[in-house]
């Protein structure tokens, strides 16, 4: 063998071996900073307001998903595939938003729909505080500034070291969480952990589940259990959303047995109300896609179906573009309620403009 050639190899085993320390140190150093948020977390409420609730009294509450920011009706992310009707393959394309300006412009244009709604409560999810994907955009600030008078309460649900992937637009470091807007008074708040994925390497690009719980006084002595729920995606075959609705339903039939009042909203990543086919497009079901099973939930708990069901979904694949009967929709927003609780939901068509999720507004009364 000549020099030149051994020189070659030389190289060669020098570059793969800078590659294997600089790949391990990586993985080392997920693992060194992997945590998760522990249980039964009490979670400050900020701003808390005096009002305290009035049995048989019509409320409202309203549930958006904003999506950090980043889901102009043009964004494609990532993580999301599907099929067209023609059997061609789809993935979408981003792991962060375009630019600071557009999650700016994003997260005053979904503060502006909850404005225009003006609930008594308002549940967000996908907030973030200081992610590389949303430009550092502190958008629980945004919104908690634009609601001076409500109380609120933050729960982490993302929060990730440096995520390198995809490589040529890393994902980067993540803070995000759940947050609940109250116009009445919030005796406690805790956030709940929800059973993840916890193989390698699903755990490092999943979300640290959890869902919010408050208990609010009702002026006849019984308590209002409102809770902001965001349950896993990407589930194939829903095994961990199973185990996670699993431990909701545990949580609420609790309550009701107690006499409470519960209200659960937010993002479910189930088609609800039969909506995984409902709407037209010239795509197939993706495989995101999980239907929700009503039978699962404890006795006397209902889905609200919204009496716009038909005609305006809540989400949007991000697989393509969304154009309107084109792009896969379904209804994986909404609320849940016990029986002691009356109410009716809207879905508020945005046309996608803000988040690839329409808000869903609740109006309630505690019978």
């Amino acid at each position: 063998m000549g020099n030149a050639v051994k020189r070659v190899f030389a190289v060669v085993g020098i570059l793969v071996l800078a590659l294997a320390v600089i790949v391990g140190g990586y993985v080392a150093y997920l693992m060194l900073t992997y945590s998760r948020i522990a249980d039964d977390t009490p979670i400050a409420v900020e701003n808390n307001a005096a009002n305290v609730l009035e049995a048989g009294r019509p409320y409202t509450a309203a549930t958006y998903n904003i999506g950090f920011g980043a889901y102009t009706p043009d964004y494609t992310f990532f993580m999301d595939e599907g099929i067209m009707k023609d059997g061609t393959a789809t993935v979408g394309e981003h792991s962060v938003a375009a630019s600071e300006e557009s999650v700016r412009a994003c997260t005053a244009g979904a503060i502006s729909e909850i404005d225009a709604l003006d609930p008594d409560f308002a549940l967000f999810q996908e907030v973030d505080t200081d992610s590389t994907r949303s430009y550092g955009v502190n958008q629980k600030q945004e919104i908690e500034s634009a609601f001076p008078d409500r109380g609120s309460a933050y729960a982490p649900n993302f929060h990730s070291s440096f995520l390198a992937y995809p490589f040529g637009e890393p994902h980067g470091t993540v803070n995000a969480g759940l947050l609940l807007l109250s116009d009445a008074h919030v005796d406690d708040a805790v956030r709940r952990s929800y059973p993840i994925d916890e193989g390698f390497p699903t755990k490092f690009f999943d979300l640290d589940r959890c869902f919010l719980v408050e208990r609010l006084p009702v002026d006849n002595g019984k308590q209002l259990v409102l809770i902001n729920n965001h349950m896993s995606a990407y589930d194939e075959g829903g095994r961990i959303r199973a185990q996670q609705l699993a431990l909701l339903t545990d949580v609420i039939q609790a309550e009701t047995e107690a006499g409470n009042y519960v209200i659960i909203g937010g993002d479910w990543n189930h088609a609800l109300c039969g909506s995984a086919e409902l709407y037209a497009s010239e795509q197939l079901v993706p495989p995101w896609v999980s239907v929700f099973d009503e039978a699962l939930l404890p006795d006397g708990f209902t889905v609200v179906e919204a009496d716009n069901l038909a005609d305006v979904p809540t989400c949007r694949g991000d697989d393509i573009p969304f154009e309107k009967g084109v792009t896969y929709t379904t209804t994986v927003d909404g609320f849940i309620v016990s029986s002691n609780v009356k109410a009716t939901a809207h879905n508020v068509d945005t046309g996608f403009e803000h988040s690839d999720h329409n808000p869903v507004l609740l109006t309630f009364s505690l019978e």
